[in-house]
């Protein structure tokens, strides 16, 4: 029997690239090769989609792009052929995919605008649809949505890229409602890229700016003191939640520094809670997971209060796949194995495309 041809996507023009590459290496790496002949797709900071004929361990590094054998490919939007152009001393091939896994993160990844294309391809993929995936990507989509339904989350408030005019005003108006501290983030961003905190006016004002130079809408939320838990979700239309695992920052709040660079944060799987919390945040992650229509797998975050109130943080439907990411660790934990956890992301997605 031949082997699936998967096309791995990696890379990109978000602020995410670089996590992009980490997991990207780790997913080919781990991707059982008796099964699947993988066609790795790297896009770069640019926006250039070039096939990568080389060296995985090349990845991480960024020196990928450079190798001499890279050449432009494209993926077809006509579903006709689904397969993938690729353009080599000025002539064109097509290359039929079976599936595409993006091990893509943030802008024009995760956001619903490649899952457009895939879908206009007819190549199954790995992941949430269009709606689901532009949904939650934007925080403030993700509150409206579920606090209609429902669930708990942070008080916030969102400002626009027009409310910089009348900045002072606006942030006024915030701390009056919100007071302090409060976090400041990008609407549309990952792996707490442009995350802050603040705890005055003067420092609301310059987070917020800062927000802005990674996204047009910027999200304000009250400050939750509590753990930070996470839970992962997999499956279609009977999807299960893993138990729960608790994150150990080792800065004030897991930001970036504290996610990739320090090396010092640390997890705890499963977390140190009782049961009955434990059954709550899997059952609202399930929920959440069915309210806003994901598919495949997801890693949905919450805080828990001292008194004992859960809060949903936010839904990752892409999320990291690196050496150290939650995701496939609480997987792990269930005695799901990364390649088979891969395997059975892929061939579900097959299944249900």
């Amino acid at each position: 029997m031949s082997r699936i041809k998967v096309a791995v996507l990696f890379g990109g023009v978000s602020n995410e690239h670089d996590i992009s590459l980490i997991s990207a290496e780790n997913i080919i790496s781990s991707i059982p090769a008796e099964k699947y002949d993988i066609i790795p797709i790297g896009i770069t900071k640019k926006g250039r989609w070039l096939y990568y004929p080389g060296d995985i361990s090349l990845i991480t590094s960024g020196k990928w792009d450079s190798h001499p054998d890279c050449a432009p490919a494209v993926i077809l939007p006509d579903p006709m052929y689904k397969g993938i152009v690729k353009i080599a001393s000025g002539e064109c091939s097509i290359t039929k995919i079976d599936v595409i896994f993006p091990a893509l993160h943030g802008r024009n990844g995760e956001d619903g605008r490649l899952q457009g294309l895939l879908e206009m391809s007819g190549i199954p993929y790995v992941g949430s649809g269009c709606l689901a995936s532009a949904s939650c990507m934007d925080k403030t989509v993700t509150h409206t949505i579920l606090e209609s339904s429902g669930i708990n989350m942070a008080r916030w408030r969102s400002v626009s890229y027009s409310d910089l005019n009348s900045l002072d005003s606006v942030c006024e108006d915030i701390i009056s409602e919100l007071g302090f501290p409060v976090f400041v983030k990008p609407a549309n961003s990952g792996s707490s890229v442009g995350v802050n905190k603040a705890t005055s006016a003067e420092e609301l004002k310059n987070a917020v700016k800062l927000a802005f130079t990674h996204d047009k809408k910027v999200l304000v939320e009250e400050y939750i003191k509590g753990r930070e838990l996470e839970c992962a979700v997999f499956g279609y239309d009977n999807p299960f939640s893993s138990d729960v695992g608790e994150i150990l920052s080792c800065n004030e709040f897991y930001d970036y520094d504290a996610k990739y660079i320090s090396g010092e944060s640390g997890r705890s799987i499963p977390a140190g809670i009782d049961s009955a919390t434990s059954i709550v945040i899997r059952d609202t992650a399930v929920e959440a997971f069915k309210i806003m229509g994901c598919r495949g797998l997801a890693r949905i975050d919450f805080f828990l209060k001292e008194d004992g109130t859960v809060i949903l943080n936010e839904i990752n439907t892409l999320p990291g796949f690196t050496p150290i990411s939650m995701y496939p660790k609480l997987m792990e934990h269930m005695g799901i194995t990364q390649p088979e956890l891969l395997d059975r992301l892929i061939s579900l997605c097959m299944e249900n495309q």
